[in-house]
This record gives structure tokens, C-alpha cells and sequence, in this order.
């Protein structure tokens, strides 16, 4: 009898559920996608019962095309999109939309929190900043401006214990994904309820904190015949996309760095001590005991697939590639800036806008392709460079998501950071490291180091090209003097 298991990444695009061997091979797998609504400025929403039904739908499809038996996967792991507030009442229900991390709706109120309470005592509990984009501050938003919909909720969920929910009806929050509340204590790794006293945040909204690889409960009745999965089959708490992508591109001891190229962008550092960045996002590793520095831009892959569907709607990827690598290293003086929905660290500023500089009647569609991979990757290295200041240095990098496919995408991240990239044999890492986690609770893996050495190898390493990184170094200047130079504009 077969040993798989599956995991379940609910993604801001789409969903994508894919079944494992012990070995990190690809049984089956499939994607289904689902909207992203902006009701107005500042407002991302996406309906979490759309998330469900694509989840039941996908999972459903791979256990009833016969490659897949029902009764071979032993496990379930889920990861999700960062920052959600899902607000049920006692009943489970719903009771508003859910704002996603995109969404920037409690920008003044988090002006207010900081003047009130004070931007260092904030950050000394949970080592990150506040900011609109996180769970906290989208709370106090809804207490402020909907309290008859504050005073019916029973707990808040996050995206992956939502799915949780639903497959088993057990109520969860797991540690890596609590980065959201800013009353979590980072160090101490439990809620702090004189924080959230001072927010104004009952506590009691707050589900219990499970390791990420608990088992907290298995497929009832219901979610077993709307998904084809065994009734009884264990779920995992799952943890944050970001950390389950690292954990699936091996990325587990102290120093390694993972490079997320999906819809956001980023890179994420593992610790095994603390080292907390005002400007920079502080999470729980979903391997136990280790924490994650991260940088996020908001315009990772999300930033190409503007400019694919808005302009190059009747090219494929691998044309705009070429495309793009038809011009010089630098794009001939075109700069992008990737601000295309606010944007996150390190400059957190709410208000910030995508910008194409130095456009001219020399510029072609290849310089346009060029500047948004280029933008990209000095958003990159902003992060990286604020990571330096606490001593949190990169020396390698394990590229992951849609990005990683692309091999002049990846060599200009390379060269413009001055640093290696390997890029895993696997693209779906991190619905991998979802898996990984469900297979080291029901024991097919000892523990994550034997998970990794089983499940996750390197198909190919760039190296910096030094002549390029030079002429990155130069336009990386003026990629930072842009926004400076525009900043008050754009808040105006």
C-alpha cells in the first residue's frame, strides 16, 4: 500500500493541491483558481467560501482519477496567504469578507495606534511593524467602523485554519501565521493580553496556538464526501505560505534563505535567535524552534502578470523572456518600481505606486519586460540590505515559486544581489512544505532534517555575474532615489 500525502496551498490567485510521496514526487496535483475583489481604494477582499469550494473541487478531481486511492494519503497539510481576518460567528458562519494582505484599509488607524500606544513598545512584543496590511490593525478597523459585525464574532481565522475548519471542525491557529497579531509575544511565542488589552482586541477571539506540524483533528462526514478524502484522515495546523515554501525548498537551518517568486515577492532568512528588524516582518519558522526574518514587496509575479495580461495578453512567458533578454543588463535606463498595490517592507508605505522611469523613444517592449524583472529583484535586494543591519546576512538563496522558472528572471536576482540561487527540482515547494509538515506528524519522516534530505533536491544553481551586478549597484541608486524623490507625492 501506498504512503502519500497532501498538501493544500490556498494562494492569492488560486488554489493548488498537490499529492506527495515520501520522496517529494508528484503524484497528482491540480490548480483551481478563484477572484480577488477591491470594492474601493484600499479594500482586498476575497470570499473564503470560494476558497472551499475550489479546495473540495481540485481535491476531489485528483482522488477520482484513479491515479490517486483516498485510502493511500495519510495525511493533510495546508498552507495560506498571510494576514487574513476571517471573522465566524458561533454557527461558523461568515460574517464579512475577508481582507487580504493586500489590503490597506486601516492605514490611519494604525497612524492613531502608533501616536497612542507608541511604535517601539509595539514592536518590542511582536517585532514587527504596524502596519494596515497585517490582521491586527483590519480588527480594530472592523470594531471601529462595523461593531455590530465585531460583536458577533466568535473566533478569527487565518486562511489555512479556515480550510481546517471546514475539514474537520476543529478551530485552530497555528505559530507561524500569529505574526499577524501584533499582540503576540515573537520571543515567548504565546499571546500577550496586556497588548491586546492596550489595542483594544478581546483575546478571547484568539483560537489556541498549535506547533505547526500538530495534528489537530481529522475528515469529518461532511468534508469527506464534498472532497473524496477518508473520513478519520489526520490534518496538520499548516502555517504561513511563506514559511511552508521555505521549509519545501529546504530551507531549515540557521542563515539559509529562501526567495519567494510568486504573486508577492520576498525572501525569507531562517534563525535560531532572535533578530528582530523595525522595517523588516518577524515570524515562527514552521519547523519548530527556528523564526523566519522576512522582506515582502506586494509586486513579485504579481507585477509580470499585470503586465502580461494588460499588454502582452497574446504573448506566452517564455516569448516575453525573450523578449526581455534581447536587452542590455539595466534596460537601457528603464526602471520599474513594483508598488503596485501600496507597498510592504521595508519602506511600508500604504500609498506608494508602481512607477516605470527613464521612458523614451528608444524603449521597446523588451525594455518594459526587463525593468519589471529588474524592479523586482532590486526590491529584493532592499530587503536583504535591511536584513544586514542585524546582522542577518544572506549567502545563498533557494529560489521558489512561478518566477523560478524563468532562467533570465532568476540570473538577474542573482546579479543584482551578488549572490547564489538555486532553484529546487520541485515548483510547487510550497505545497511541499505543507506536506512535509502532515508527514513528519503521522511519522513517514523522522523528523525535518530526514524530511528534507528524502524529499528536496536542487535542479540548477546561478551564479553573479560580477560586469552586471556593477551596472545593478548604479541603477539600484536611483531605483532608491525615485521613490524618495516621489514619496510625498504619492501621499498627496
Amino acid at each position: 500500500m501506498a504512503e502519500y500525502i497532501l498538501g493544500i496551498d490556498i494562494g492569492t490567485s488560486a488554489c493548488k493541491v498537490a499529492v506527495f510521496d515520501k520522496s517529494g514526487n508528484i503524484i497528482a496535483t491540480k490548480t483551481g483558481a478563484y477572484k480577488v475583489y477591491y470594492p474601493k481604494e484600499g479594500f482586498v477582499e476575497q470570499k473564503p467560501l470560494e476558497w472551499w469550494k475550489v479546495v473540495c473541487d481540485t481535491v476531489k478531481s485528483i482522488v477520482t482519477q484513479g491515479v490517486v486511492n483516498a485510502v493511500d494519503i495519510k495525511a493533510v497539510g495546508i498552507d495560506g496567504q498571510s494576514w487574513s481576518a476571517i471573522m465566524i460567528d458561533k454557527n461558523g458562519d461568515i460574517l464579512f469578507d475577508n481582507p487580504i494582505w493586500m489590503d490597506t484599509r486601516a492605514a490611519e488607524i494604525c497612524e492613531q495606534i502608533k501616536q497612542s500606544i507608541g511604535e517601539e513598545e509595539i514592536f518590542n512584543v511582536c517585532g514587527n511593524p504596524f502596519s494596515p496590511t497585517y490582521t491586527a490593525p483590519k480588527l480594530i478597523w472592523f470594531k471601529r467602523y462595523y461593531p455590530d459585525v465585531y460583536k458577533k464574532i466568535y473566533k478569527v481565522l487565518q486562511s489555512n485554519s479556515y480550510i481546517i475548519y471546514k475539514l474537520t471542525g476543529k478551530i485552530s491557529q497555528d505559530l507561524s501565521q500569529c505574526y499577524g497579531f501584533h499582540f503576540f509575544d515573537m520571543r515567548k511565542r504565546q499571546w500577550n493580553p496586556d497588548m491586546a488589552k492596550e489595542m483594544g482586541i478581546d483575546i478571547d477571539l484568539l483560537p489556541d496556538i498549535y506547533n505547526c506540524h500538530d495534528i489537530v483533528g481529522k475528515i469529518t462526514h461532511e468534508a469527506a464526501a464534498l472532497t473524496g478524502l477518508l473520513e478519520d484522515t489526520p490534518v496538520v495546523a499548516g502555517g504561513l505560505d511563506a514559511a511552508c515554501g521555505t521549509l519545501g525548498a529546504g530551507v531549515i537551518d540557521d542563515g539559509q534563505t529562501q526567495e519567494q517568486g510568486g504573486q508577492s515577492g520576498g525572501m525569507s532568512i531562517c534563525l535560531e535567535k532572535y533578530k528582530a528588524h523595525p522595517k523588516l516582518i518577524m515570524c515562527s519558522h514552521v519547523v519548530s524552534g527556528k523564526w523566519l526574518l522576512q522582506g515582502g514587496t506586494v509586486g513579485g509575479g504579481g507585477s509580470f502578470k499585470w503586465l502580461k495580461e494588460n499588454f502582452f495578453n497574446d504573448v506566452n512567458f517564455a516569448d516575453m523572456d525573450t523578449l526581455a533578454a534581447s536587452v542590455a543588463c539595466g534596460a537601457d535606463g528603464l526602471l520599474f518600481l513594483p508598488y503596485m498595490a501600496g507597498e510592504r517592507s521595508p519602506i511600508w508605505d500604504a500609498k506608494a505606486k508602481g512607477v516605470f522611469y527613464g521612458i523614451d523613444y528608444s524603449k521597446n517592449k523588451g525594455h518594459f519586460i526587463r525593468a519589471v524583472m529588474e524592479g523586482v529583484a532590486y526590491s529584493l535586494l532592499h530587503n536583504i540590505k535591511t536584513a544586514e543591519q542585524v546582522g542577518s546576512f544572506v549567502n545563498i538563496m533557494y529560489s521558489t515559486g512561478g518566477s523560478a522558472n524563468s532562467d533570465l528572471w532568476t540570473q538577474i536576482k542573482s546579479d543584482v544581489t551578488n549572490t547564489p540561487v538555486s532553484v529546487p527540482l520541485s515548483d510547487t515547494s510550497t505545497t511541499l512544505g505543507a506536506a512535509i509538515l502532515a508527514g513528519v506528524a503521522v511519522g513517514i519522516y523522522s523528523d525535518f532534517h530526514d524530511a528534507v534530505k528524502n524529499s528536496v533536491s536542487i535542479k540548477k544553481t546561478y551564479t553573479p555575474n560580477i560586469e552586471n551586478h556593477e551596472i545593478y549597484q548604479k541603477n539600484y541608486k536611483i531605483y532608491l532615489e525615485i521613490y524618495e524623490n516621489l514619496k510625498s507625492t504619492m501621499s498627496r
